[in-house]
């Protein structure tokens, strides 16, 4: 009898992977929409960022820099770090993706928490590693859950802060105690995307923490705040010996020319990222109470979004809530996949957005189930 396979077969693991599912992005039928599901910004990109993009569309025939030189200094420059210690990929993701293929193989763990960003246990998958899920409090991580679920197989811990989809952060202290808590050779990776929107005074992104110790990382994203998710641009803060581990591996050349330059110019215009923060924390509070004000649980956020929970009532549910915004052309974030069957993450948006969403949702909460 021959064993020769009919096909190509991935590796075990790999099918056993349930596939990131982004949010929709179209209302068919409806002449305007307004994208409120992937938590970008209003307020697009710097002028200057786009200049900078357009400037480099003329030298597209060349190789970009292969080491990020002009990124690596920006970032440098701006958050005070040493340039020798932050790594750039394309996105946040490539850099989770990277740490995960260097420390993860088949009898290795990896640490989620309850409602954390999907790709975390995606790529554990990936590098043959198994993802190990601990309950959150209150849509909150639970510092004492996840060193309960240390084991000697553990190798590392992923946390978003602030959460992605609740919007709770974890105070300093308690990313200290964690970090406290873990063996040496466990890496604490603390992915703060939506960092430069917070305004908690015990709030810190991990810089000191990856500054002080051997096992800690912190990657950033210039999705968010720097309008940039088209071009791809992530970073990460860590020590030499885990950046130089991640190099080695690095495809050479992998992020492109303009949007190393764009990444640059966007993260050196403070003056146009801080009115996007004062934009999104006065709108913060204003949805929040508006939501809160039609009967709607929302869960208090830190970050450029909220979660909105529903009544379990017929006619009042997630699911219809999700199909009558998108009739009047808003898309929100259904978020199954997360834990929240009967939940829209809302992004914050313009004020024609934010008030639109809010005067669909009166209509929406008012009528007869």
């Amino acid at each position: 009898m021959s064993t020769e396979m009919s096909k190509p077969a991935p590796r075990p693991g790999i099918l056993d992977i349930a596939a990131y599912v982004p949010g929709k992005q179209h209302a068919p039928g409806v002449a305007r929409v307004f994208k409120l599901s992937s938590n970008e910004t209003p307020f697009g990109a710097s002028p200057k960022a786009i200049e900078a993009f357009r400037n480099a569309s003329g030298r597209l025939e060349q190789y970009p820099d292969g080491q990020a030189k002009e990124l690596r200094e920006a970032i440098a420059e701006v958050h005070g770090l040493n340039v020798a210690n932050i790594l750039c990929g394309s996105g946040s993701d490539e850099l989770l993706s990277l740490i995960c293929h260097t420390y993860l193989g088949p009898g290795d763990e990896g640490i989620v928490t309850e409602h954390g960003f999907l790709i975390y246990k995606i790529q554990i998958m990936a590098a043959g590693a198994t993802p190990i899920t601990v309950k959150e409090k209150d849509c909150i991580v639970d510092v004492d859950a996840i060193l309960s679920g240390v084991t000697e197989k553990t190798k590392i811990v992923f946390i978003a802060n602030p959460a992605n989809p609740t919007g709770t952060y974890v105070p300093v202290s308690e990313i200290r105690r964690l970090h406290a808590g873990l063996p040496k050779h466990v890496i604490l990776v603390l992915d703060a995307a939506y960092a430069e929107y917070v305004r908690r005074n015990d709030y810190e992104a991990g810089l000191e923490l990856v500054s002080a110790n051997q096992n800690v990382v912190m990657t950033r994203t210039f999705s968010k705040i720097y309008g940039l998710a088209a071009l791809r641009i992530g970073w990460m803060y860590g020590p030499a010996d885990i950046v130089d581990a991640l190099n080695r591996i690095r495809p050479p050349f992998n992020m492109n020319t303009p949007a190393l330059a764009a990444g640059a110019a966007a993260i050196r215009d403070r003056a146009f990222t801080e009115q996007a923060v004062v934009h999104n924390t006065l709108w913060l509070e204003k949805m929040t109470a508006a939501l809160e004000a039609l009967g709607l649980k929302v869960t208090p956020s830190v970050a450029n979004f909220v979660l909105i929970h529903f009544p379990d009532s017929k006619g009042k549910s997630a699911i219809e809530a999700d199909d009558f915004l998108t009739g009047r052309g808003y898309i929100l974030r259904a978020v199954p996949a997360y834990g929240f069957p009967n939940s829209l993450r809302l992004s914050i948006g313009t004020e024609e957005a934010n008030l639109g969403v809010i005067d669909a949702l009166t209509e929406f909460m008012g009528r007869k189930a």
